[in-house]
């Protein structure tokens, strides 16, 4: 998965239309990201590659609580 960071990286980039998202892997893990805005995490990627296709999840929790102040 971590020769497929920056692909990934500039991909979310475009589709949010932000240069302030990147995509980093934490030290002790080989099958997940962490997807950051600034310095706040927003989600969680991993790859799955099943049957032989290649597919990314981008898991992103929004609390209730984030929501009063929209």
């Amino acid at each position: 998965m971590k020769q497929d960071l920056p692909r990934l990286q500039a991909y979310l980039r475009k589709r949010f239309n932000t240069q302030n998202l990147k995509v980093v892997m934490p030290p002790k893990k080989l099958d997940m990201a962490e997807v950051f805005i600034a310095d706040e995490q927003i989600a969680t990627l991993t790859r799955d590659d099943e049957d032989g296709e290649v597919c990314y999840y981008l898991q992103m929790a929004i609390l209730d609580i984030d929501l009063a102040d929209v």
